[in-house]
């Protein structure tokens, strides 16, 4: 066990202080408790925190990575069996899908000893769906997501925000952006937050972020999705191509026939790796409303999962598409349940870009640049205009960057 304590210690040196925004909604008293979300978006550090928080100096914590060379040696069984007997009793289980069979071990810990609380996270979201049934009884999950560019201004520049909902900016958008434009020029960070703002790694070091942020595609790409999204790997590179492709176009009706042609994957296929990709956070999907949730249905629009993927994939990006995809991702962020999740809250509209029903309420957004105007959304109730470039709106014409504010 010293090797272990050392290890841990050496990494709580290092720890930044500002903390996520799941931090502060997990129960972290649940005996077992998981951790989700996609490659880089700070689930080591949030466990790393608790740890410090809560057992300084304690041996009654450990934090372990599945990935050390060292532990595909051992039982997790065992290894959580003897750190319980030596007075162990929370035990915090990082990368668990580099571990095989990781569930059913600690499915069986988690029995054997009632007095032992599991923390466990993993960042390829495919594998942990496929082996999350052993633990769907005993585990509560949570989701981090990438940051919101709220959570950019606190991490960036020290500048503390309140969370708003939806309702809160499109009815008073006027009175929180004049309180938040008294603070800080917020269109200049908007364009920094777009480019590199989105995963906590940009912290170390600006310069590097693009190929870290290349890193994490090809690990997703080349490992996770062959390996547990049934991606035959011969598809990989047709499957960059795709993403690419989304880089730098305005998304617009999907053509399966086209993007099948385009990438010489057929349709049967087509359906299946747009789900995969989804699900592994490189994409978001929106579908019409009404056409409900299925597994090969088509979707109506494909958009990148964030907008530092599209910066990170070309050097020349279409500013409408990354509007769209700033709107979209917020707004899953702060509304769904989960990546996976079967209760589609976001649609593509016959008068807008997007509609969204957030507890039974009907919203339409048209999403545009500064000189956009409300003549396509006209006499359509709850429909607004999202825009760019902005620091301020009026009636129901709203910046866009303040819906960085939902999380």
């Amino acid at each position: 066990m010293d090797y272990w304590f050392a290890e841990q210690q050496a990494r709580l040196r290092h720890l930044p202080a500002t903390k996520r925004y799941l931090y502060q909604t997990i129960g972290w008293t649940s005996r077992c408790l998981g951790i989700l979300g996609a490659r880089g978006t700070g689930k080591t550090t949030l466990m790393l925190q608790h740890i410090n928080e809560h057992y300084p100096a304690s041996e009654k914590a450990l934090y372990i990575s599945l990935d050390h060379p060292r532990f595909q040696a051992l039982s997790l069984y065992d290894f959580g069996k003897e750190f319980f007997a030596y007075g162990g009793r929370l035990l915090l289980l990082d990368e668990v899908h580099k571990f095989a069979g990781w569930a059913g071990h600690v499915k069986t810990l988690y029995d054997a000893c009632p007095e032992l609380q599991i923390v466990f996270s993993g960042s390829s979201i495919l594998q942990m769906h496929d082996q999350n049934a052993d633990l769907s009884r005993r585990a509560v999950i949570h989701y981090l997501h990438g940051m919101s560019f709220r959570e950019y201004l606190l991490l960036k520049h020290q500048q503390t925000f309140p969370v708003l909902s939806l309702n809160d900016i499109t009815e008073n958008h006027q009175a929180h952006t004049r309180k938040i434009c008294d603070r800080i020029k917020p269109l200049a960070h908007f364009i920094n937050y777009l480019r590199i703002g989105y995963y906590p790694f940009f912290l170390e070091g600006e310069d590097v972020y693009g190929l870290k942020l290349t890193n994490v595609i090809n690990q997703v790409l080349e490992t996770d999705l062959p390996v547990a999204g049934g991606v035959d790997i011969r598809q990989i590179a047709k499957l960059k191509k795709l993403i690419a492709f989304l880089a730098v176009n305005v998304p617009s009706m999907v053509n399966i026939q086209k993007l099948s042609s385009m990438t010489e994957i057929s349709r049967p296929k087509i359906y299946s790796y747009l789900e995969r990709l989804h699900q592994a956070r490189l994409l978001n999907l929106v579908r019409q409303s009404g056409s409900g949730y299925k597994m090969l249905s088509k979707p109506d629009k494909i958009y990148l999962e964030n907008p530092n993927l599209a910066h990170a994939l070309s050097e020349t990006v279409n500013p409408g598409t990354i509007r769209e995809t700033f709107f979209l991702n917020q707004i899953h962020n702060a509304l769904m349940p989960h990546p996976a999740s079967p209760e589609i809250a976001v649609h593509t509209s016959d008068y807008g870009d997007f509609s969204i029903i957030v507890q039974d309420k009907a919203y339409v957004f048209e999403i545009g640049g500064k000189t956009k105007t409300g003549k396509q959304i006209r006499g359509i109730d709850n429909a607004y205009i999202a825009a760019d470039g902005i620091e301020s709106g009026f009636g129901r014409k709203i910046p866009l960057w303040i819906f960085g504010f939902l999380y």
